[in-house]
């Protein structure tokens, strides 16, 4: 079934029941059931559904990366000189293992992928360039762009219709 297919079989509670779960995660199911009118157990029950149908992926906590102390957020392009089955796969392998890899993107352009690392410092970030990516085969480009000042970052995605509650 395609997303937008089931998207569409979401019903108003189920779009605001995604929405406040968003905005916290931490929502005890009776709180959850009083936000969108109904008693706790069919709230449960939705829940559940939404958590099986995979609309809801898992839950974590947000942080700051600054107060962790990865002040380095980089946009990293990435582009092979052959795209092999072999080449590409050994990287997505390699980019799996790093934890300051914060999402790592297949896209179209100049570019073969676009990833998002953070770091503690400049100093680290270039040891992840030179020692990660770099030692990688086949790269034939790697940009960075350097975040100089975050405007707006969030994982929150828009659910249309959840504002009818």
């Amino acid at each position: 079934m395609n997303g937008k297919k089931q998207y569409l079989d979401l019903d108003d509670t189920d779009r605001t029941i995604l929405n406040l779960l968003q905005q916290d995660g931490t929502l005890s199911n009776p709180k959850l059931a009083e936000h969108v009118s109904l008693s706790v157990t069919p709230c449960w029950r939705r829940l559940k559904r939404l958590e099986q149908e995979g609309f809801i992926t898992s839950y974590q906590a947000n942080l700051d990366r600054r107060k962790l102390g990865l002040d380095v957020l980089a946009f990293v392009q990435v582009s092979f000189v052959i795209v092999t089955d072999v080449s590409i796969k050994h990287f997505e392998e390699v980019i799996q293992t790093h934890p300051q890899v914060l999402s790592c993107h297949k896209v179209t352009g100049v570019a073969d992928y676009l990833l998002q690392v953070v770091a503690q410092n400049l100093d680290a970030y270039s040891d992840f360039v030179e020692n990660v990516l770099r030692v990688i085969p086949g790269i034939s480009m790697i940009h960075s762009s350097l975040a100089m000042r975050e405007i707006k970052s969030s994982t929150r995605l828009p659910i249309i219709g959840a504002d009818k509650i």
